[in-house]
């Protein structure tokens, strides 16, 4: 899921279109959480983060018990993980997500919504100095107090941390994102949520018009079954 996307869930919870589309997400999480770290939820950080995301989003245990078996069985039912790179209208960089057991129809699809909206896939790897990989985690304010916080972030290795809607969000190095769970597990805190996202390192301004246009290929590519994430470098 895309940044501060615990608190998008919230407000998409009502509508059933976008209920189903969460759960796919927060499932893929489970999956591949399992599949790295395997399924015992005491032992594995990021599945702990992801199962609490679950439950927050009032996904079904059966369904993460499914998704929990499937990723430490290795059995994907035949899906990969699969990213794309792009440019949308006005020459706005987006970064796609996908975990599909079809990458035929997924690129077809990925195509056409390009082109319906003056966009173009590009080749792989044509972002790579657009877009910088980073551990972001973000915590619920609570009853921490933001100094005393923020100073132990900064030590654990964070470059930059915000605090927004009762929401801490944590940036750091990829390599840092180790240091930085350790911390939080030391402190008995278990994040909204916790991974590695892809943060434009500049951005692009476009006009009202091409903002339209954006918008309508940002929504396609999020509504497509095999979209996990999104990421885009316009300025806001």
């Amino acid at each position: 899921m895309g940044r501060k996307s615990a608190k998008i869930a919230n407000k998409k919870g009502a509508n059933d279109k976008a209920r189903s589309k969460i759960y796919t997400k927060v499932l893929h999480d489970v999956g591949t959480a399992a599949k790295n770290g395997g399924g015992d939820i005491d032992n594995n950080f990021l599945l702990r983060v992801a199962v609490e995301r679950c439950k927050k989003c009032n996904v079904p245990k059966d369904n993460i018990d499914r998704a929990i078996k499937r990723g430490i069985g290795g059995d994907s039912e035949g899906y990969e993980d699969v990213t794309y790179e792009g440019y949308g209208p006005g020459g706005v960089a987006i970064f796609i997500e996908t975990s599909t057991n079809n990458t035929t129809r997924t690129i077809g699809n990925l195509r056409s919504y390009f082109t319906k909206c003056n966009g173009s896939i590009g080749k792989d790897g044509c972002l790579q100095f657009i877009f910088d990989r980073k551990a972001v985690f973000l915590v619920p304010q609570g009853n921490l107090e933001e100094d005393n916080f923020t100073m132990e972030m900064i030590e654990a290795g964070a470059e930059d941390i915000t605090l927004e809607d009762e929401l801490y969000e944590i940036i750091a190095p990829m390599e840092m994102f180790g240091e930085v769970q350790k911390k939080l597990q030391s402190l008995e805190i278990t994040p909204d949520e916790a991974g590695l996202e892809r943060i434009p390192n500049n951005f692009k301004e476009v006009d009202e018009e091409t903002l339209v246009q954006l918008e309508r290929l940002i929504d396609m590519i999020e509504d497509d079954d095999d979209v996990v994430s999104v990421y885009n470098n316009l300025k806001k």
